[in-house]
């Protein structure tokens, strides 16, 4: 699997091939500070099914009714820190994800093969998480916590606000996308960006995926 189907926006493997490159594309190397340090990992316990997961996130009478289809327009993310313009992201040239400009670290990236958030199905948002000038759009995402709250603006003017019940890094070696980009019937979103160890050879060798749930539409 290296190329993504541009056919499939509405199924989850509509959005398999992201794995493989947010990790890719995501990666503008960092300074020697942020890699020493790194940016913030979430603990293992946090991950989606690693303790009971909060009822009201899970229970289906609580969720509002898929949204239409509308592209966002902003990402805010409290926890994170995270206030940032939304731009559309497709293939390149090669058939992989593109990345949203690495001029621009405060921009986040919404993956047009995908739905958009607040639809029916996985929505699926990237963001770099350092550059050569320091920390990016999605540097904290790993210190976001089950509970936080992430606000996606859409341009026709309704707010779609889910509910994050998981964080965790994987590998992008194996990449669980099965499992990731599952469609439960429901509107979902993943915020994505790089984690795990860095290496001088292969960059970050992990993603850090976000795991929200639609729970209130402004």
């Amino acid at each position: 699997m290296g190329r993504a189907d541009s056919t499939g926006r509405h199924g989850a493997w509509g959005a398999v091939a992201v794995v493989l490159l947010v990790g890719v594309h995501l990666v503008r190397g960092g300074t020697e500070e942020l890699r020493a340090a790194g940016p913030p990992q979430p603990p293992a316990a946090a991950a989606p099914g690693a303790a009971r997961a909060d009822a009201a996130l899970l229970a289906p009478g609580s969720a509002p009714a898929p949204l239409p289809a509308s592209p966002p327009s902003r990402v805010r993310l409290p926890a994170a820190r995270v206030d940032a313009p939304v731009t559309p992201v497709g293939l390149d040239t090669d058939g992989w994800i593109e990345a949203p400009p690495p001029e621009d670290d405060r921009l986040a990236g919404w993956f047009t093969g995908a739905v958009t958030p607040g639809e029916r199905g996985t929505a699926v948002v990237v963001g770099h998480v350092d550059t050569p000038a320091g920390p990016a759009v999605f540097y904290g995402l790993g210190a976001v916590h089950r509970g936080s709250r992430v606000e996606i603006a859409r341009r026709d003017g309704r707010t779609a606000v889910f509910t994050v019940y998981g964080v965790e890094v994987v590998p992008k070696e194996g990449f669980p996308a099965r499992r990731v980009y599952a469609d439960s019937g429901r509107p979902e979103l993943r915020l994505i960006t790089c984690g795990g160890t860095y290496t001088e050879e292969g960059g970050y060798e992990g993603n850090v995926v976000v795991s929200a749930r639609l729970t209130e539409v402004r």
